[in-house]
């Protein structure tokens, strides 16, 4: 389950990109086939494996009734009529012994072609210059961006909780 044991051949390959270093407030992309993460954890824990080695932990920024973002309307037009702005991407942390990544969640409704792209974009792989004029490049770029800015304020969140509760302890909040 965790990489340790014989590998296990599945339908449908894990959807994944890495960037080729991690560290960044986004290291990649991970496009599920369904909407159940749960069922497909297993297989992207393998597949991270030999990059994070063992996997200890893995945090989410949403929470099970959250609806997640429909990538699908956010070209530029739609989000003029929205008003939209930097709507919450859906992130994972996931933390290995040697390693962690910092992954978008692509939801499994996504097109093809923007899903893609985002995966594409999100570990920085090049785009040749004719793509980057397409919607969907120009939604997958606008999707990355929201998602590092997210992450780093979501850093932060994580960075800070543990002072903070350090400061009250010692009466100092």
């Amino acid at each position: 389950m965790n990489g340790l044991g014989g590998g296990r051949r599945t339908a449908s390959p894990v959807r994944l990109t890495l960037c080729p270093a991690l560290g960044s407030d986004i290291d990649g992309a991970w496009w599920p086939h369904t909407g159940s993460v749960a069922k497909e954890l297993p297989e992207l824990i393998e597949s991270l494996h030999p990059v994070l080695g063992e996997v200890v932990d893995i945090n989410i920024n949403w929470s099970a009734t959250a609806g997640a973002p429909i990538l699908n309307t956010m070209s530029t037009g739609h989000m003029a009529k929205m008003g939209w702005n930097d709507r919450r991407q859906r992130l994972m942390v996931v933390v290995g012994k040697t390693a962690c990544a910092r992954l978008i969640v692509i939801p499994h409704t996504t097109t093809a072609a923007l899903a893609r792209m985002v995966l594409r974009r999100a570990c920085g792989m090049p785009i040749p210059s004719a793509e980057q004029e397409t919607s969907e490049y120009q939604t997958a770029d606008r999707v990355v961006r929201s998602a590092e800015t997210e992450s780093a304020a979501w850093a932060t969140r994580v960075v800070d909780a543990p002072k903070a509760a350090e400061n009250t302890r010692a009466g100092t909040a």
